[in-house]
């Protein structure tokens, strides 16, 4: 069974990732229960099916370990910016400056090309080697979105120890998961049970 497969089977994707392709990525470290951690971008070739799987990058990117760090530096720098925000603290400088500078690498206009049987037509300028480029400035554009967005309210990290995801809350859930809420609410009916009664 596949790291992928693993992780879909226990945890579908948070609330929210379906609209802001950057909670997904933030959410691509997943802590599970009994000190289990899966890295979805943990090897340069799940690095480059998790790009693959959301149009980031084409299947034979051949992604190497330098752009895998560089991605996995980028998620630990919008997992402290998301922290922050949940938390109502400043962000580091260090997070924000890495998510500018990601912001900077791509260019954002698409230029003018000229096609002799089609004729003129826009497109960006993608080369093998900016698709990293490309892919980082990306996530850090869309979480710039989020952040700034009013559903940035609605960010909060999972409620249910250990895990260590993010999602868009609806109405009173808190949980990232079913199975993350049913843990929670297990946890708290033990506690319950096992606390001592007052004489």
């Amino acid at each position: 069974m596949s790291e992928t497969l693993t992780v879909e089977a226990v945890l579908p994707p948070a609330p929210g990732a379906e609209d802001y392709l950057a909670l997904d990525f933030v959410n691509s470290a997943i802590a599970l229960p009994g000190g289990q951690f899966i890295d979805l971008l943990g090897t340069p070739e799940a690095t480059n099916r998790w790009l693959t799987e959301r149009g980031l990058a084409p299947a034979d990117a051949g992604v190497q370990e330098m752009c895998t760090t560089q991605l996995r530096s980028l998620r630990e720098h919008l997992r402290a910016l998301f922290a922050a925000r949940v938390a109502g603290l400043p962000a580091l400088p260090a997070a924000l400056s890495a998510v500018n500078d990601a912001l900077s690498k791509a260019p954002t206009a698409a230029l003018l090309h000229w096609d002799e049987k089609a004729g003129p037509y826009r497109a960006a300028p993608c080369p093998t080697n900016e698709i990293l480029d490309r892919a980082l400035a990306t996530l850090a554009a869309n979480a710039a979105d989020l952040l700034t967005s009013p559903d940035a309210d609605r960010l909060i990290a999972c409620g249910s120890a250990p895990c260590n995801r993010y999602l868009l809350r609806h109405g009173r859930r808190h949980w990232c998961s079913t199975r993350c809420g049913d843990r929670a609410r297990a946890a708290r009916a033990y506690a319950r049970r096992t606390q001592p009664k007052p004489d």
